[in-house]
């Protein structure tokens, strides 16, 4: 039996092709039906529009996108002989914004997608107004990023070698004031118990100890089984070295180098978006990567129990704020304001370059490639992260969202594996 099913409460749309066989989830195949063509609109520009045009990709990850965009920009600088080097000022400032970005995408996916669709999945609604505390902890953490930024989203302030802000301590108060409401809120509403006593929790036993709404979507989950299904290829890949993310790709109990040069494209029918792989093999990206390269301990201890199934990959990107938010807190501590903000008073010109950026987005690793010629944009390239997990697969295998989907008894409790892995189309066919 075939049924095709429209996903909405995602970035934009989908369209899920399910093969239905015995009662269960034998196949999916996931369309992205829209296409606006950002490569295409940047052949002919010049490089800095490119800093522009690219955060545009995408209302939610726009900031990951200009942070992947400058870096390709820098790298095919440093790879022409130009020395560029960011100062520790410059560099705290981007990683302090992105850590905002990724945790307000967070936080709307915990509140807007997963906890409410979840409670009507499994019969529990409790008619909590999860789209108030969505709008609150989002706002809250993205004001603390414009300070730094000018606006969100489609901020432009990053440029080659550093950043066009330079901020007062009075703002950087006003960052700390604002994290700390952040933080308060977390602590009370989402895991309801202070951040010093979650961090010092690493084993999965621990969770059964943690409240709030994060306790109870935990609670649901195990009760309804959850750490048994949702299971995939168990194989995760991270190309981003910011914050406290490290790049690497895990299998099984190993974790070893990657590099991006091998990084392949392919083009799926009846789909715009194209399908990623390493070396011809499929990789999750995302938190639960992030924390498998990392071997983050609680994750880590998790996974010993449920591999990469839906309760794992739910509870690492939740469990990557309260990091996220913690990390946040250093890097305004250690700010130093009498640092430049931007190393390159001038930007030199050059006949030619090309360069790759990568940065972890909300998502996983996002990926910009460019070249140059005689200043002006002659091929610009976008990988991101739901390429990456929601590949059709390839004649050895199924993709890493579609694997996961596969057995699910009804087409519901699919639909909310897919939405599992933070799906944005609009970036996937940007």
């Amino acid at each position: 039996m075939q049924i095709k099913q429209l996903i909405e409460k995602i970035e934009g749309e989908a369209e899920l092709d399910f093969t239905l066989s015995h009662g269960r989830v034998e196949d999916v195949t996931i369309n992205f039906g829209f296409y606006r063509g950002i490569e295409e609109i940047l052949v002919g520009k010049h490089l800095l529009d490119a800093l522009v045009i690219t955060p545009r990709v995408c209302g939610i990850c726009n900031h990951a996108h200009l942070i992947a965009s400058v870096r390709a920009i820098e790298d095919g600088y440093q790879k022409a002989g130009v020395e560029v080097a960011l100062s520790p000022k410059a560099k705290g400032i981007r990683e302090f914004t992105l850590s905002c970005e990724l945790i307000q995408n967070h936080m709307k996916w915990f509140y807007l997608t997963i906890l409410p669709q979840l409670e009507r999945l499994v019969g529990a609604e409790t008619g909590e107004n999860y789209a108030l505390k969505a709008s609150y902890l989002s706002s809250t953490i993205t004001k603390a990023l414009a300070l730094f930024a000018g606006q969100w989203p489609h901020s432009s302030y990053a440029v080659p070698g550093g950043v066009t802000c330079d901020p007062t301590y009075v703002e950087v108060m006003q960052a700390q004031s604002l994290l700390d409401e952040t933080i308060r809120f977390f602590e009370e509403v989402v895991i309801g118990m202070p951040f010093e006593c979650y961090l010092a929790r690493d084993k999965a036993l621990h969770l059964q100890e943690i409240a709030g709404d994060f306790g109870r979507l935990l609670g649901l989950m195990e009760r309804e089984g959850m750490g048994e299904v949702g299971q995939s290829h168990d194989r995760f890949i991270v190309f981003g070295e910011e914050i406290f993310f490290r790049s690497g790709k895990s299998m099984a109990t190993t974790v070893s180098g990657v590099d991006v040069r091998y990084v392949e494209e392919a083009i799926q029918q009846g789909s715009y978006a194209k399908a990623v792989s390493y070396k011809q093999r499929l990789y999750e990206v995302g938190p639960l990567a992030r924390a498998m390269v990392a071997k983050e301990p609680m994750v880590k201890s998790l996974h010993k129990y449920y591999k990469d199934s839906l309760l794992t990959r739910i509870f690492s990107r939740v469990h990557e704020v309260v990091r996220l938010l913690d990390y946040s807190k250093t890097l305004l501590q250690n700010l130093r304001l009498d640092e430049p903000s931007a190393t390159l008073p001038t930007l030199p010109k050059l006949d030619s370059l090309e360069g790759v950026g990568v940065v972890e987005a909300a998502r996983g690793s996002l990926i910009h490639r460019t070249r140059v010629v005689e200043g002006h944009i002659t091929q610009y390239d976008i990988i991101v992260p739901t390429q990456w997990n929601l590949s059709h697969g390839n004649a050895l295998e199924r993709g890493i969202a579609i694997e996961a989907m596969v057995g699910s008894e009804t087409i519901e409790k699919a639909s909310f594996i897919f939405k599992s892995f933070d799906i944005c189309s609009v970036c996937t066919t940007q």
